[in-house]
Parts: structure tokens; C-alpha cells; sequence
């Protein structure tokens, strides 16, 4: 089981109110939050390995070379020598370390890799499994990982933490009316403004579907572009055509990468804290006894 774990996170911080709150008053939210998303996650698909993905860098240089657009809507601070800034609130930027502390002393692996996204380091650890896979993302991007032939499917959470939609192949088609990598030419006709991608002006979520349909794939559709016998209507053929700057560079930014050089680090699921006696603070301080001892019992069982 791979998590997004800042997807899942912030997630937690917009759904549990801010009103939970460490004894010295500082939100917990999204800490509470998200240990309890886990603690329900493990109880009820009981995982062989669990492994909370990271973003190291949210807004990688090489994605933004290409396509200078993306995710710049979320910049908060530009820096020359690291990583960009994301936009937090300022609610939620207190409680990143505190998530990062209580997955240490649980003994729940957290990975990251300096220049890529969680998504890419779900994308290497998918690519690597030799079993099946669940991916517990609120980022629709992920879906292109699902793969039924290898058991890779996609957990969205719909409403807190109990109602997630298992998304397959038979799912995608029927919503989509594509496949996994199908996903990557689908979300690229159609761009997306939360990740600041343009995608084709007059090319939307359905129109992409039906050229793909048509046309197999991005390939298939931009060679039905200089195919006058075609049948593209005259406005999307030029608006395909104009676009052929942004579709040559936008496959490898929605694509996640699959070959991420990985740390070391054990993905098995404890039956137990690694360190309770720091685990057994953390809750103290933050007042997450009871977010705690949830995820704690989910191990044991």
C-alpha cells in the first residue's frame, strides 16, 4: 500500500476541524487526521508493506522547464537554490514535522527523493512490485498507474476516510472510456488548473474521450491532425495543430516517473511501534492519545 502522503494530509487538515488542537492550543488536525486515515487503512485492507510517499520537491525544475505553468499558481516563495515554496496554511505548516515524527516512531517508512513528487516515487515503487499494489491518493494523475493484469488499482477517497472508491480498469472506462495509460493523453488534452497544466483551449474532459475513442491514442489523434481525410472538425484540427509545442513536452510531465533512485528502507508494516517510548510523547505533546492508540490497536490486530 502506497500513500500520497501530503494528498492524505491535506485532506485531513480541510476535513477535521481546526478546533482539535495540542493542549498548548497549536491545530493537530491534520496530524490527528491523517494517523486516523491509517490506522482505518490498515484495519481494514490489512497491508504486507505500507509506505507513506514524499514529496521532496512538490514542483520539480525539470517538469517546469517544459511547461513553465506548472503548479506555479501554488508558489509561495521562489527559491534559486532549492526547491520552490508551496502555498500551506499556516495552520498546517506546524503540523508537517509532527506527521513526519509520529511516522518515524510508529516505524511506518516514508520516502522521498530530492528533485521528484510522492507521485514518483509511487510510480518506482508500483514499477517495482512484484505483487499487487493499492494507491491511496486524492490526486486523479494516479490513475494512470491502474493496471488490472498487474493488480495495481487506485483507493480515492470520497468522504473522510471510510468511503473510498477502488478504482480499476472496468471503473476507468466507464468514467473515462480509458485505460490506465490512457489517463496520461486524456489529462493532457484536457489540462488542469490545479497543477497549472493548459491542456488544448476547446479540448475538454469529454471531447478528449472522444478522440480518443476514435483515434486509439495522442499519437493516433495528432496524426488524424495532418490526415485531411479525417474526420476532426476544422476547429479542433487547428486547435490540435496550435498546440503541438505544449503536446510534444506535456506527456513526460504527466507521466510519474518509474525509475526514481530509491533510499534504503523496510516497507513492512509494523506489528508494533518502533519507538513507543518517542511515540508515547509525541501523543503527550500533540494530544493525539486517542489518534495513537487507534493506529496502534489497527497494527496489533
Amino acid at each position: 500500500m502506497l500513500l500520497d502522503t501530503a494528498s492524505l494530509y491535506f485532506r485531513a487538515y480541510y476535513g477535521v476541524p481546526d478546533s482539535v488542537r495540542a493542549p498548548d492550543g497549536t491545530p493537530v488536525n491534520a496530524v490527528r487526521g491523517l494517523l486516523d486515515f491509517i490506522a482505518r487503512l490498515v484495519q481494514d485492507h490489512r497491508p504486507d508493506d505500507l509506505v507513506a510517499c514524499w514529496d521532496n520537491d512538490w514542483r520539480p525544475q525539470w517538469r517546469v522547464d517544459l511547461i513553465p505553468s506548472y503548479k506555479a499558481h501554488r508558489v509561495a516563495e521562489e527559491h534559486d537554490l532549492g526547491p520552490d515554496e508551496e502555498e500551506v496554511p499556516d495552520t498546517l505548516t506546524p503540523q508537517i514535522p509532527v506527521i513526519e515524527a509520529a511516522l518515524a516512531a510508529v516505524g511506518i517508512a516514508r520516502v522521498g527523493a530530492d528533485g521528484y513528487e510522492a507521485d514518483d516515487i509511487i510510480g518506482t515503487l508500483t514499477a517495482r512490485a512484484t505483487g499487487p499494489v493499492d494507491i491511496v491518493t486524492g490526486d486523479r494523475d494516479l490513475f494512470q498507474l491502474v493496471d488490472d493484469e498487474r493488480e495495481r488499482r487506485v483507493l480515492y477517497p470520497l468522504k473522510g476516510v471510510g468511503t473510498l472508491q477502488a478504482t480499476d480498469e472496468a471503473w476507468l472506462r466507464e468514467k473515462y472510456g480509458v485505460d490506465g495509460p490512457g489517463y496520461i493523453d486524456l489529462a493532457l488534452l484536457r489540462g488542469d488548473p490545479s497543477d497549472g497544466l493548459p491542456g488544448v483551449p476547446g479540448i475538454g474532459e469529454k471531447t478528449a474521450a472522444k478522440l480518443l475513442d476514435a483515434y486509439g491514442d495522442l499519437d493516433g489523434i495528432m496524426a488524424a491532425v495532418g490526415d485531411r481525410t479525417s474526420r476532426l472538425t476544422p476547429a479542433q484540427r487547428q486547435r490540435l495543430d496550435e498546440a503541438r509545442a505544449y503536446i510534444a513536452v506535456a506527456p513526460k510531465v504527466v507521466r510519474v516517473a518509474a525509475d526514481v533512485a530509491l533510499p534504503d528502507f523496510d516497507a513492512s508494516l509494523p506489528s508494533a511501534p518502533r519507538d513507543p517510548v518517542a511515540l508515547e510523547e509525541l501523543a503527550e505533546r500533540w494530544g493525539l492519545g486517542g489518534a495513537v492508540v487507534r493506529l496502534v490497536s489497527a497494527l496489533q490486530r
